[in-house]
């Protein structure tokens, strides 16, 4: 495969993962803990930079991708660990945004916030969790861009 229908793949990947995510939250209604949406910043970094280097190939965005995708694996490996109670999570949790509320607003708000945990599986098929899944989708994707550079135009 060139590089330019590699880079796709691994756009398109980002962008499979980042609508995947929102479905489960919009239409499913599974709320991310902080640690879902730490996963899903590597992909948008992906998807942008990959749309980049899809108009101007380079070497260089194209690595930039790649580690864009593995930090999402990463976390997710992370993320995978604390699910399974292998280590200690985050000690803070998701915390709604409180910018421009009144403080009795911000008090209502804060109070009514859904508590979501990172060590707790919303949702798993087969025995694996969303996390464990994106940890080896995530590895997939900074391959695709990996092999892109490597890979004539």
């Amino acid at each position: 495969m060139n590089r330019t229908v590699l880079t796709l793949l691994g756009v398109l990947g980002s962008a499979g993962l980042l609508l995947g995510a929102l479905y489960f939250q919009y239409v499913q209604g599974l709320l991310p803990c902080q640690l879902c949406y730490w996963q899903r910043y590597g992909h948008v970094g992906a998807l942008i930079i990959g749309g980049i280097a899809l108009a101007l190939p380079n070497r260089i965005l194209l690595a930039l991708a790649a580690l864009s995708a593995l930090s999402s694996s990463a976390i997710g490996l992370f993320h995978s660990g604390v699910e399974r109670q292998w280590w200690e999570g985050l000690k803070s949790c998701s915390a709604p945004s409180l910018q421009g509320l009144s403080p009795e607003e911000a008090m209502e708000a804060i109070m009514n916030a859904p508590m979501v945990p990172c060590d707790q599986i919303p949702w798993e098929l087969f025995g694996l969790s969303m996390a464990n899944y994106n940890v080896a989708a995530s590895a997939v994707i900074a391959g695709l861009f990996v092999m892109a550079m490597r890979a004539p135009r």
